[in-house]
């Protein structure tokens, strides 16, 4: 149902990418609370994207949700119009999305390191391009991006990701340059960066299970990290809180960057 405009104007609307599983769901999980508007984004799993939503309600906030792939050009701009157009605004975007690619330098296609830019680096450039006009007339508006330790880790004894690590240092090379630009207008722009992070059960793993736990090892804190310890982070910079906290990378990782 539909609320009326005194409605939009008290309520915080919330375009999480990436929303039907894992990170993406922790995030609007931790998020929805009266008050609160969140449109769940998925590039297809309808099923995930539609449990997100009705957890988000019995939350007490509203939902929707909306299907697109983020490597289409227009697809950032399209889910933003929808968002706006659902709930009459934008207040906070926060871009997840992505995948990873665990393939070696030497075998690594044009193709392949291509799509992960474009999925990754390409799909934020495109939604915060889109987002800024609403952000601008946002109440306390923010911008998260989800990057990961691939980004800063670089080491023989810890797994690496070419064509990942390269997308994600892009990602959050625009995270500071969008801090800068859009300071004056009272936007916050921030990144976290996840380590090792378990999987939802059939999730895509770029990692098999035997090797994420030889990994534990790495972690100064013991364990491999769950969604809601990266959706946590994102709550806190979400929050009125972090309203002096902008161009920043907070590393959610046990200390496996240190």
């Amino acid at each position: 149902m539909r609320t009326g405009m005194s409605d939009q104007t008290n309520r915080r609307t919330i375009l999480v990418t990436g929303a039907a599983s894992g990170i993406g769901a922790a995030i609007c999980r931790v998020l929805a609370k009266p008050g609160a508007a969140i449109m769940i984004h998925t590039r297809q799993n309808r099923t995930g994207a539609e449990q997100v939503a009705a957890e988000v309600r019995a939350a007490g906030a509203e939902a929707d949700t909306v299907l697109a792939d983020l490597s289409v050009p227009d697809a950032s701009a399209a889910i933003v119009r929808a968002a706006v157009t659902r709930f009459g605004r934008l207040d906070v975007l926060i871009s997840n999305a992505g995948f990873a690619d665990r393939t070696p330098f030497e075998t690594l296609s044009d193709d392949a390191m291509t799509a992960s830019v474009e999925a990754i680096q390409g799909a934020f450039f495109r939604l915060a391009r889109a987002a800024i006009p609403h952000l601008r007339a946002a109440t306390d508006p923010r911008v998260i991006a989800v990057s990961s330790f691939v980004a800063h880790n670089f080491r023989t004894d810890v797994a690496t990701f070419p064509a990942s690590a390269a997308a994600k240092a892009g990602l959050e090379a625009l995270v500071r340059v969008l801090a800068v630009e859009l300071g004056s207008a009272g936007v916050t722009v921030n990144a976290v960066v996840p380590g090792f992070i378990r999987k939802d059960a059939g999730a895509h793993r770029a990692i098999d299970p035997a090797a994420l736990a030889s990994q534990t090892a790495r972690i100064p804190l013991g364990r491999i990290g769950l969604p809601a310890d990266v959706a946590a982070a994102v709550a806190f910079l979400v929050s009125p809180g972090a309203g002096y906290i902008t161009g920043q990378s907070l590393h959610v990782d046990g200390g496996l960057v240190i």
